[in-house]
């Protein structure tokens, strides 16, 4: 590699601004008559981004990629998504004007070669493996996916002259955080390897931004959840507190295991900042929007700046539905801190970030809905 090749990064990166259209940003009003709807909502900024036309999406087939590649193909995007389904669904492609690409991201030689007759302009990297308990059992599966996976990928993006990435951190780079809300500048101490293998792209994000001119966004999620009226939480296993009681409430597994009830919090259980997946759709648009507009790196936090307890999401689920949510009361799992609050300040600062969605009970009503509608989950299961 070239320092060289640096400098060609950033004069290509910064013609995007002249090829650009304007993309609206779609986001869900609340249920009406047992269906979510679609509208349009503006930012505090604007109604309109300014993005490259071609864009790869990585693991686009997935819970929040799907989501975001539905936002920018309604815009007229020309939208590419890699995805190995591992973990996502191909009839979460929705867009008929989407190109599904079945790949893996660790096969640098087919990532450039698509990058390359794609006309890739900038890249939003959604895949990864994701649970943390699971990672503590087997941390070489997420070292060789979500970080060696990463690195593929960055060196076919070096390689072809893509000079844009925004990536899907996580909030467990922070470990056990010593004060509450947590901002952006407090120190990264990961208890859980899924959370180590996040940092490790991070790392080598800011080392190619300093050497190559690479342009990024890592933005640090905290509990993603919720739906729109086509897309919503389907995982195999599925891991995530609110899908599980939903399928507990309606049968569709015995119980939920409440994992730790002896936490240092008011009701023993973890406390996390739950937010919804439009809203994190929303807020890759604008990152996107700002890294075309400037050279350099953003890390930002998304949340809701609010915490509910594992107790109190249950309870949450139990009113929504009108039945109690059975529930088993087990051990904790290795690698979960006891409370996760977000300070989205600064996003919402320096890019007029503002989350549709702020009241729990209406993000858990989201997710309960498109549950209702799609019992099983995408066809093909």
């Amino acid at each position: 590699m070239q320092i060289e090749q640096g400098n060609k990064f950033q004069t290509e990166a910064d013609q995007f601004s002249g090829d650009t259209k304007a993309i609206m940003l779609i986001t869900h009003t609340e249920p009406v008559n047992g269906t979510i709807t679609a509208s349009m909502k503006n930012t505090e900024k604007s109604n309109t981004l300014l993005i490259p036309d071609n864009i790869l999406v990585t693991g686009g087939a997935g819970y929040i990629g799907s989501i975001v590649v539905e936002q920018l193909a309604n815009a007229g995007k020309k939208v590419v998504v890699i995805d190995n389904l591992s973990n996502g669904h191909r009839e979460a492609i929705i867009h008929p004007n989407v190109e599904m690409i079945m790949a893996d991201i660790s096969d640098k030689e087919l990532l450039k070669k698509i990058m390359i007759e794609k006309g890739t302009e900038a890249v939003m990297h959604f895949a990864a493996f994701i649970e943390a308990g699971e990672s503590m059992k087997k941390p070489e599966k997420y070292f060789r996916n979500n970080t060696a996976g990463s690195l593929s990928l960055l060196e076919a993006m070096k390689e072809t002259d893509v000079s844009t990435i925004v990536f899907s951190s996580t909030a467990a780079v922070y470990g056990n955080p010593q004060l509450t809300p947590i901002t952006e500048d407090m120190p990264l101490m990961p208890i859980n390897v899924y959370g180590e293998s996040k940092l490790m792209v991070e790392r080598l994000l800011s080392w190619f931004n300093e050497i190559y001119g690479l342009k990024y966004a890592a933005l640090r999620y905290f509990n993603a959840c919720g739906a729109t009226e086509k897309l919503g939480e389907r995982h195999q296993p599925e891991t995530h507190l609110i899908p599980l009681a939903i399928e507990a409430v309606l049968g569709q597994r015995p119980k939920l295991f409440l994992y730790g009830t002896d936490y240092p919090t008011h009701d023993g259980t973890c406390i996390r900042d739950y937010i919804h997946v439009s809203d994190l759709a929303s807020a890759h648009l604008l990152a996107l929007e700002k890294l075309n507009q400037s050279n350099g790196r953003l890390i930002y936090n998304l949340g809701n700046q609010t915490g509910f307890s594992n107790r109190e999401v249950i309870d949450a689920v139990s009113n929504i539905v009108g039945k109690k949510v059975p529930i088993e009361e087990t051990e904790r799992r290795p690698g979960d801190p006891p409370i996760l609050i977000a300070s989205s300040e600064k996003i919402k600062k320096e890019l007029g970030w503002k989350p549709a969605y702020t009241s729990l009970e209406d993000i858990i009503q989201s997710a309960y809905l498109w549950r209702i509608n799609h019992p099983h989950g995408y066809t093909s299961e």
